[in-house]
């Protein structure tokens, strides 16, 4: 379960930050996580949970917005976004020739703090 060494890091930065800023305490920090990270939400916000608790953040809620496997079809030209985890053609024209360009996102969007 490597979420729980993501939610360990993660939680150090954003209290080393607070705490760099000059804040006592975190509400709230926004999170975006690629649907091909290999990261699975739901262990993720468990994780969080259980790390929090004797930090500066543990009343924070943290928000986590899933982004949504995409690419760029080299064949056809299209932008495209998949719901799962893989992509093997492109959704339009079945071409192989792709590049992903989102979907493997992790990353501290913004954090409420006072």
């Amino acid at each position: 379960m490597h979420e729980v060494s993501i939610a360990l890091s993660l939680l150090d930065i954003v209290v080393n930050r607070c705490r760099e800023e000059g804040y006592q305490a975190i509400d709230s920090v926004r999170i975006r996580v690629g649907k091909a990270s290999g990261i699975l939400p739901e262990a993720f916000t468990f994780a969080l949970e259980v790390a929090k608790k004797d930090t500066i953040s543990r009343d924070a809620e943290f928000v986590i917005e899933r982004v949504p496997l995409g690419g760029f079809c080299n064949g056809c030209g299209s932008d495209f976004e998949m719901e799962g985890t893989y992509v093997f053609e492109c959704p339009f024209c079945a071409s192989p020739s792709f590049k992903i360009n989102k979907g493997y996102e992790l990353e501290i969007v913004d954090m409420e703090v006072n």
